[in-house]
């Protein structure tokens, strides 16, 4: 990781903005992750991307196995901007890649499903370790191969007649529970490191400033000439 060019590029963003910047980091987290498995509506898509992002999570995994990811730019409100988006396509089967990818890292399988005999919100285990929670399909949720190989299922207690949410209130429902309780738990190692932290802020400076590649080269120049 070049700092000295993180710090260079930093330069060239306002007071405020570099506040905000330091400000969410501060608060990003990989403990949980956000997993979409073969989502088709745009909305729900955007608007679970969205909450991701409000909820300080840092990773978006997106599986593709028959729709295409697409974003509306008005229910996003930019969110994708700042959030580290992985996308699992053109394997044989995209979610066990998915699912095998995640496992490496050191993540927990969740599915979360509205079925009987799965762990309640409000008791789910959150300091067991890392957690990606799968979000299926609108129409028939989660994927045989998810249901087979999750770790563990998650439900969101309801008392109505309608089985579930929408996947978009569901996501938003479950994020918000999880990263209170998160928060409140000194026990749980949940930052970022200080490594996770500058990678993801260069990112979000080349993101904000217009023609960063330019300064990025001036930089590089600078360096060769020794005058940094």
């Amino acid at each position: 990781m070049d700092y000295q060019l993180i710090e260079y590029l930093t330069e060239c963003l306002t007071p405020e903005r570099k506040a905000l910047f330091e400000k969410v980091l501060e608060q990003r987290t990989r403990y949980l992750t956000v997993v979409l498995e073969d989502i088709f509506q745009p909305q729900n898509a955007s608007a679970v991307l969205r909450s991701v992002d409000c909820f300080g999570l840092q990773d978006l995994h997106v599986i593709e196995n028959r729709n295409e990811f697409t974003v509306d730019r008005e229910v996003a409100m930019g969110a994708s901007k700042w959030l580290t988006v992985k996308k699992y396509q053109g394997q044989e089967n995209n979610s066990l890649d998915a699912i095998r990818h995640l496992r490496q890292q050191g993540y927990r399988i969740v599915a979360t499903t509205p079925h009987d005999g799965d762990t309640n919100l409000e008791d789910f285990d959150l300091a067991k370790g890392k957690a990606a929670l799968f979000f299926g399909t609108e129409l028939t949720g989660i994927s045989d191969v998810v249901k087979r190989e999750a770790d563990e299922f998650l439900k969101i207690p309801m008392y109505g007649f309608t089985e579930s949410f929408n996947i978009s209130v569901s996501a938003a429902i479950i994020l918000h529970y999880l990263t209170y309780k998160m928060h409140g738990d000194s026990n749980i190692d949940w930052s970022l490191t200080e490594e996770e932290k500058a990678t993801i802020k260069l990112s979000w400076i080349k993101r904000t400033l217009k023609r960063s590649e330019l300064l990025e080269e001036r930089y590089n120049e600078l360096k060769k000439e020794g005058k940094l």
